[in-house]
């Protein structure tokens, strides 16, 4: 004990005079919190107490500024004139899961954005370009729940008043966002909620055991029909009109089903399904060609499709040689909007005209894959959030 005790006098002598000796000739090292002169004076004894304030400020300064930075939403660059490729804005998103399979940022039709970052949700008005508030998704009581559980997936409904939140706990539950307030809790699933889809006033939720529900939140009992498919839902997605709605699988089968989703049962089958060598979790519908819907493919595909639901075929693709993480379609522009991970990183757009499918510009920025896109209702601005933990803004 008496060696460990010497051992560690000498290395404090040591360091103590280390940082003498290089208080005098040297500035403060980048990653340095403190004042070299303030250090100095905590390892020797002397005080100045003027200096010492002068130094804490500083120090406390520096901290406020990085805290400021990691607040959701909080601004981290902004270029002072709109140039193609480059984001107009960069703000912070941290806590942000780096999860392929979840689904955590949408616009509503108000362009109002909602990002998940753990288990909360920020609410972004993209007009006035402010955070509006938060959302904290409760666990249901009871022993087991202790704890708050990451959300998986969240989306808008058409009218932009409601926001479904699902968690990792399949959990599924209604916000009204004006309010801040939990309207319901739906009947949950017993596994990762991993999509959800609005059919008007319908509901639509998917789970990684495949199960897939259909919920009426107006009704005392909301679940009005269910069904099976047998590998893990990554992707739902009702069409414009609400007549098919498509389910992706980690298995990469495209499923397109009715319409018709009274009644609880298992056996029903699916109108069409449809391949591709890797989970098909980016997906959607064409908004202005009837029965089209595009799907990327993963890092061990890269391929981006067009299918025609009706005969079940590929009417087109385009290889990206990187995973597709998201895309969305940009109705006003006539165009899809992918965003990617290794090597680039990178937001495609793409302009398609049946069936020629054509890469119009890349937009770089973020340092790692971007998870999720969203676009503005008037189709001028395009939202992208990334395992970066950034949340870009870009001019279209």
């Amino acid at each position: 004990m008496r060696g460990q005790n010497e051992a560690h006098h000498v290395s404090y002598k040591r360091f103590k005079r280390r940082i003498i000796q290089r208080s005098g000739s040297e500035g403060p090292a980048e990653s340095t919190p403190l004042a070299t002169t303030y250090v100095t004076r905590l390892v020797t004894g002397r005080t100045d107490e003027a200096e010492d304030a002068k130094a804490l400020k500083r120090v406390e300064d520096d901290s406020d500024g990085r805290r400021h930075a990691l607040l959701p939403f909080g601004l981290l660059d902004k270029t002072s004139t709109s140039q193609r490729g480059k984001s107009v804005m960069k703000l912070a998103a941290p806590s942000l899961l780096n999860d392929y399979y979840t689904n955590l940022l949408d616009c509503s039709c108000n362009g109002v954005v909602a990002l998940a970052l753990g288990s909360s949700v920020y609410i972004w008005n993209s007009e006035t370009r402010a955070l509006a508030g938060s959302l904290d998704p409760s666990p249901q009581p009871g022993p087991a729940r202790h704890r708050t559980p990451s959300i998986s997936c969240l989306s808008w409904s058409r009218d932009g008043s409601t926001l479904c939140v699902g968690t990792r706990r399949g959990e599924i539950q209604l916000w009204d966002v004006e309010h801040k307030r939990n309207m319901r809790r739906l009947p949950s699933h017993l596994s990762v909620v991993r999509g959800l889809s609005w059919k008007q006033q319908l509901l639509s939720s998917g789970s990684a055991l495949g199960r897939i529900h259909h919920l009426d939140p107006r009704a005392p009992e909301p679940l009005v029909g269910a069904f099976v498919q047998e590998d893990k839902v990554c992707g739902l997605q009702w069409s414009p009109g609400g007549d098919w709605l498509a389910s992706g699988s980690t298995e990469g089968l495209l499923r397109i089903w009715g319409g018709d989703i009274a009644g609880v049962t298992w056996s029903r089958q699916p109108i069409t399904t449809m391949r591709q060598p890797s989970a098909v979790k980016a997906m959607g519908w064409c908004p202005w060609q009837r029965k089209m819907i595009a799907t990327g493919g993963g890092w061990n595909d890269g391929e981006l499709r067009v299918w025609d639901t009706d005969s079940g075929t590929c009417v087109t693709s385009a290889s990206t040689n990187s995973q597709i993480c998201s895309l969305r379609w940009a109705e006003k522009n006539k165009c899809l909007v992918t965003s990617h991970g290794l090597p680039h990183h990178q937001v495609n757009c793409w302009s398609w005209e049946f069936p020629s499918l054509s890469p119009v510009y890349q937009l770089s920025g973020h340092s790692h894959r971007v998870l999720h896109l969203a676009v503005n209702p008037d189709g001028t601005q395009i939202f992208s959030a990334g395992a970066d933990q950034q949340f870009h803004i870009w001019d279209v």
